[in-house]
């Protein structure tokens, strides 16, 4: 069933991206009066689901789940139809307009996909706020995992900015650290302020990490709930009771329990508990797997998180924002796949997409990354590779500058190797999810 849930949100998400930037270069041909010939939600090679036709234009579902398209009249595209090229323009054609509004189709795609973005994140901010744990908020300090503690900071430190840089979102410092490829981040530790020195080429490792979480925050241990046959429920420990220590040794917080229980295997220990206004010591035999069947309360509980409330007016720049943030945090991504040793490991095809998609179904997180990836294929797609939208408004400048335009055998010649281009990638990085899975 989870798989189930993530494979259908990523399939909704994408059918909703593909028909919304295709969308994009419809309308625009249309207002220049050019003629769309297909309209299709993925591709059709051979046969189709599903298709209709609507005045000029046949709109179908194809059965190839990598995309979509628009064959637009007169143009050079990935239906590769040469024989049309060779009749004289028509009117109607997409060679036959001028530069600049060849330019506005081709761009169309792009900006729909910016405006959904914004759309979505504005709906968001408008019906649901946001809620964020402040670094200052983090008053336990944070618990960091081995890579956390290569990289110089310990469980406890709190950490006060990166790269001098103050972060208001605790959950944005670890992407942080990584897009702006950071050399060091202030902590405090103890009484003693700190400057940790991240190691030269620690980015790299950072970016490889299967978890984003080498940095998490620190939190008292009170108990929510217990698993079946839970060790700790048979020992009288109960719901709202806060764990403060192992036998003689303090433990008040959730990620000291969890290491120094593992050190008790098949042991009896006294669990400390605070029952009210009481301290309880409990025997507890610890199972052979060092996990006693509690599930720790909601940290929301005990640390102060903020939150931002907007009504419409308020949430359109505070949307607008946050999409450009995102295109530029993406940007700033692809960057480091050329900048980082062997940071194109870290590429993944449709599996690694459909992962970041929750098990259970959440409208929430599904808008949030239906617009994260309404960004990134914006991104992508300006990108100038030819047969992208990119590659053609490169010619489209190119021509626009120089008052030339390329030749048709020139364009058909590119948008090959555009495909071919694009086909090597998404064969890369799907490779990459399949060795991952034997990993």
């Amino acid at each position: 069933m989870e798989i189930f849930n993530k494979v259908a949100q990523l399939l909704l998400s994408l059918s909703i991206l593909v028909i919304v930037h295709e969308l994009g270069h419809f309308i625009a041909a249309k207002v220049f009066k050019t003629r769309v010939e297909k309209f299709y939600l993925f591709f059709d090679p051979w046969f189709s689901l599903f298709k209709f036709r609507k005045g000029e234009t046949e709109y179908g579902l194809g059965w190839v789940p990598l995309g979509g398209y628009v064959k637009i009249s007169g143009m050079i595209d990935e239906s590769m139809d040469r024989e049309q090229m060779k009749l004289p323009p028509q009117p109607w054609e997409f060679r036959s307009k001028p530069a600049w509004q060849r330019l506005i189709i081709m761009l169309g795609g792009v900006t729909v996909n910016v405006i959904l973005a914004i759309v979505i994140y504005v709906a968001m901010l408008t019906m649901w706020g946001e809620q964020y744990l402040p670094v200052s908020g983090v008053k336990y300090g944070i618990t960091v995992d081995s890579l956390g503690y290569d990289m110089g900071l310990r469980n406890g430190d709190k950490i006060v900015s990166v790269a001098h840089k103050t972060v208001d979102d605790f959950a944005a410092i670890p992407k942080t650290i990584i897009l702006e490829e950071a050399k060091n981040v202030q902590i405090i530790r103890g009484d003693s302020a700190m400057d940790i020195q991240i190691p030269v080429g620690f980015i790299s490792r950072l970016i490889k990490h299967k978890s984003p979480d080498f940095i998490s925050f620190r939190f008292p241990f009170i108990v929510g709930d217990f698993a079946p046959g839970s060790a700790a429920k048979k020992a009288g420990i109960k719901v709202n009771d806060q764990i403060i220590g192992i036998n003689d040794s303090l433990t008040p917080f959730y990620d000291q329990f969890r290491a120094f229980i593992q050190k008790h295997k098949n042991q009896q220990i006294k669990v400390a508990v605070i029952r009210g206004s009481d301290t309880l010591h409990l025997s507890v035999d610890v199972p052979e797997a060092g996990l006693i069947g509690v599930q720790a309360k909601s940290p929301t509980s005990t640390l102060t998180f903020k939150e931002k409330h907007y009504n419409l007016f308020t949430a359109i720049p505070a949307g607008t924002v946050k999409a450009f943030d995102g295109a530029g945090n993406y940007i700033k991504s692809l960057k480091l796949l050329f900048s980082q040793e062997k940071a194109y490991e870290s590429v993944g095809g449709f599996i690694t997409i459909g992962s970041i998609f929750p098990s259970t179904w959440d409208w929430s997180a599904f808008w949030s990354l239906t617009a994260f990836l309404s960004i990134m294929l914006a991104v992508l797609n300006i990108l100038p590779i030819p047969a992208l939208d990119g590659g053609h408004v490169m010619f489209l400048f190119y021509e626009i500058i120089f008052r030339r335009k390329p030749s048709d055998k020139f364009m058909e010649y590119a948008q090959i190797v555009g495909m071919v281009i694009l086909f090597g990638l998404l064969i890369f990085a799907n490779g990459q999810d399949i060795m991952k899975l034997f990993r």
